[in-house]
């Protein structure tokens, strides 16, 4: 089976490091060794597993990107970077015509969503990758259009934590208070509780300290107005392995997409990818 070339972008962060750790190791993938990486950083070179990547700036990347395509091209990316670049990073892959996977979140969604929409390039855009979250949050997307009004009258309580290193609100979070606001919750996404102190973390939410500097523990409680009911639900992400094969998975449903004759269908979620079977 002919390996997929694939550029991950975002080193040297740590997320895209495990990203390409999986990668070089994993049959299917040839990892490109360049990588787009934010105009604050450096370092102009970064080496895993013996594999020396150099980060492409965005003040060289245009340049940058043609060399790169026509030595591994066709490619597609994954985006791992921070929530500031989401958009410009959507705009630089349509214009250079570069299929891409993106698990950054932050940024402007809709427009993220519209430029793609508006391009010839095909992406999968997800606020998260964990195929085990992006289920239950499908589960809840279903009870929340099959039982409007569920809870209501019941109060919402929103605990999100990450370490300290992950500048936005949690998507997944977000996403999941929409659900419960169509079950009757009546909650502002702005009053999500963001935990991102390692020491309370450590110490009042009890993430083992190893983790602290990649995990993502969430906690949804509902309470009834007297206080005789109470609904938890939780999930609790240690690392960020979980992350891997949902994105891995994302790219080889996207490979399929770029081969299917007459395919007008430009964005895909993570929904897509899981039902793809």
């Amino acid at each position: 089976m002919k390996k997929t070339n694939i550029m991950i972008n975002g080193l040297p962060g740590n997320v895209a490091k495990k990203m390409v750790e999986f990668a070089i190791n994993d049959d299917r993938f040839k990892v490109i060794p360049f990588s787009l990486t934010g105009q604050e950083i450096e370092e102009k070179i970064i080496t895993i597993d013996q594999t020396i990547f150099e980060l492409v700036r965005p003040d060289t990347r245009d340049d940058k990107i043609n060399t790169i395509k026509n030595q591994y091209a066709p490619f597609i990316a994954i985006d791992y970077t921070h929530p500031t670049a989401v958009n410009s990073n959507a705009l630089f892959y349509t214009q250079n015509q570069i299929p891409f996977v993106m698990g950054t979140t932050g940024g402007d969604r809709k427009q993220l969503e519209q430029v793609v929409k508006n391009s010839s390039t095909q992406a999968v855009i997800a606020p998260n990758m964990a195929k085990q979250i992006v289920g239950f949050q499908a589960m809840m997307e279903y009870a929340s259009n099959t039982f409007p009004g569920l809870f209501e009258g019941y109060t919402l309580e929103v605990k999100e934590s990450h370490q300290n290193g992950k500048a936005d609100t949690s998507g997944t979070a977000k996403a999941m208070v929409g659900y419960f606001n169509k079950l009757g919750a009546d909650f502002n996404v702005n009053d999500i509780q963001m935990i991102r102190d390692p020491e309370v973390q450590e110490k009042v939410c009890k993430i083992p300290k190893e983790y602290l500097t990649g995990h993502g523990w969430h906690t949804y409680t509902l309470k009834a107005s007297d206080g005789s009911v109470l609904f938890e639900f939780k999930h609790n992400i240690n690392g960020r392995d979980i992350y891997v094969n949902g994105t891995f998975d994302a790219v080889v449903f996207l490979k399929e997409k770029l081969f299917e004759p007459d395919n007008s269908q430009k964005l895909y979620t993570m929904i897509d990818v899981l039902n793809k079977d």
